[in-house]
């Protein structure tokens, strides 16, 4: 063999191995690393009126590139009957979609259902009732599925059904069965222990889902609840006495998560991109989180969504626009 031939087979095949190099770098970015789209919506529709507006919701959503779309929380209106009727109208509903549809709970499906105008229900009844018609089998809603995991495949947490996961180009997505009305926490005996037993499994799920976001080196993790938790409140508010768990769960989680890290909610129906951790006071000017982000979704009477990607290419890896359906 010449010296010349040498060369010109180490110059192939390291022509070779840069081009399988760059290849297998472009594989493994369309496997993980690519762009997608979503869309974030609640506390809807509460009237006849917002029936109607959200099917113009749907059409809106439907014509986009979201690749799902996730409701978290109050399918209804805190004033009316808690009626299987309504919640199976709402299930019909949401199957007009033609992306897979992700639904959590909220406090007007359940925990307030113990109100005379809601029906007296017994909100524990309710709970079931919810979990029997929306989350039979491992598929989301609409008209597409995607497969979920749901706490519940962990004998320990069985009847935990709606608590969920699910991973998307990388990225995952956790959603729990937390309420507003303080987390069904401190009206009743029974209530108090209700919320005791999902508190543990609500904390046991999050921490879970950071520990797998993490080993798998995602670049993020979206949390989905429907209670607003209560920031800003001094930890001994009772009014944020059923969220001070969860509150520090969350800061311990996402201070040591690399990526970034957000929680989406509704329930004040005040739509907001904010950073409230660690707690802001008068006294202490703390310096804002900068791997975690707080989203309130438009909630009854603004009957909109919010488009929500995400970007590998973006250090924030999020990014949420206002989407304003023009007939509503």
């Amino acid at each position: 063999m010449t010296k010349k031939y040498v060369i010109f087979a180490l110059i192939s095949l390291a022509l070779i191995t840069g081009f399988n190099l760059i290849n297998s770098v472009s594989y493994a970015r369309n496997l993980g690393e690519k762009s997608f789209e979503f869309a974030l919506i609640g506390d809807l529709p509460y009237s006849a009126e917002q029936e109607a507006k959200f099917s113009n919701l749907v059409a809106d959503i439907n014509r986009s590139p979201a690749a799902f779309v996730v409701h978290d929380g109050d399918f209804k209106n805190g004033s009316t009957v808690c009626d299987d009727a309504t919640f199976v109208s709402r299930k019909e509903l949401f199957q007009k979609f033609d992306i897979p549809f992700i639904l959590v709970y909220g406090d007007n499906e359940w925990t307030d259902c113990h109100r005379s105008n809601n029906g007296s229900y017994d909100p524990v009844e309710r709970l079931a009732k919810l979990r029997e018609i929306f989350t039979q089998g491992n598929q989301t809603q609409g008209k597409k599925t995607l497969t979920l995991t749901r706490q519940s495949e962990n004998p320990q947490f069985a009847k935990y059904r709606e608590n969920i996961r699910w991973n998307y180009q990388g990225i995952m997505f956790c959603g729990i069965n937390m309420p507003g009305s303080n987390n069904n926490f401190g009206r009743t005996p029974e209530g108090d222990q209700e919320y005791a037993d999902r508190n543990a499994a609500n904390l046991a799920w999050i921490e879970e889902s950071f520990a797998l976001a993490s080993r798998s080196n995602s670049k993020g993790i979206m949390l989905i609840a429907q209670a607003n938790p209560g920031f800003e409140l001094d930890p001994t508010d009772k009014r944020r006495s059923g969220y001070n768990d969860f509150i520090a769960t969350l800061e311990t989680e996402a201070r040591k998560f690399k990526g970034q890290v957000v929680f989406v909610h509704g329930d004040t129906h005040y739509f907001r991109i904010d950073k409230p951790l660690p707690r802001f006071t008068d006294e202490t000017q703390l310096p804002r989180m900068q791997n975690f982000t707080r989203v309130e979704t438009f909630g009854s009477p603004n009957v909109h969504w919010l488009r929500a990607s995400y970007d590998p290419q973006n250090p924030n890896v999020f990014e949420f626009k206002q989407q304003i359906v023009p007939q509503n």
